[in-house]
């Protein structure tokens, strides 16, 4: 059987309800069907507010802490298909909880790894980041990442710009991380218009390329390492790498 949902946390959740309870044994879990022909039976899970939370509170009740946080962790590896293993993660610790730190299960042994990856990727984009003033003086960062990174980046900077506005805002995802004054939040962002940059930006980003200038050794440029330090994927939104 063929499990299809919407993508969304909930939505998860009510697939675990209705797998849990309907005793479904599904072989694949997808948030879109792909293109080529099924042949197994496939199954839509409607989303329930009412089952999700069922599932959620159950998970709360009966999971430790760091449990409940690894799962909303690996929900943001959201490039990867990691639901079957979560959904086998999170049966498993209905029946024994001490079982979700045994790595020679393999569903623990790739939620471990997992989790690893995508904090690896938050620490990377820790310095990859770049922030750029706005006309009101808030700092607005774009970014474009691997997995779901907003809300990490955005408790992060929290700390270090705690009396400073800003917008952390996922171009892919539509997602922002904003905060203004003493509030925060994560909003969905379908459509948003070009900020308004303070005068003092292109001034900033001269400063910040010509010191990316004065540290290059031109005889030890190496592009392969630069390229192994600071791949691609980083590079679209850091004034030293902009023409």
């Amino acid at each position: 059987m063929i499990l299809v949902y919407d993508g969304s946390f909930e939505g998860f959740l009510s697939l675990v309800y209705d797998v849990y309870y309907e005793k479904l044994a599904p072989i694949k879990i997808y948030k879109t069907l792909p293109n080529e022909i099924i042949f197994e039976e496939i199954k839509d899970i409607q989303t329930s507010k009412e089952n999700s939370i069922k599932v959620l509170d159950a998970i709360k009740s009966k999971f430790p802490k760091d449990i409940v946080q690894k799962i909303l962790n690996i929900f943001m590896c959201d490039t990867r298909e990691f639901e079957l293993n979560l959904l086998e993660y999170i049966i498993i610790g209905f029946k024994e909880t001490k079982q979700l730190f045994n790595i020679n299960i393999p569903c623990v042994f790739y939620l471990n790894n997992l989790e690893k990856e995508l904090f690896k990727n938050v620490h990377k984009m820790y310095a990859f980041i770049r922030f750029e003033e706005l006309e009101d003086g808030s700092l607005y960062g774009k970014i474009e990442s691997k997995f779901n990174l907003v809300y990490f980046l955005g408790k992060h900077f929290l700390k270090r710009f705690n009396n400073q506005n800003f917008i952390i805002h996922d171009i892919n995802r539509k997602l922002a991380f904003v905060k203004i004054e003493d509030n925060y939040s994560i909003q969905e962002v379908a459509y948003f218009d070009e900020p308004i940059y303070s005068s003092n930006e292109q001034k900033f980003q001269k400063l910040w390329k010509s010191f990316f200038s004065g540290v290059t050794i031109k005889e030890r440029i190496n592009p392969k390492l630069q390229r192994q330090m600071v791949p691609l994927i980083y590079r679209t939104y850091m004034s030293e790498f902009k023409d």
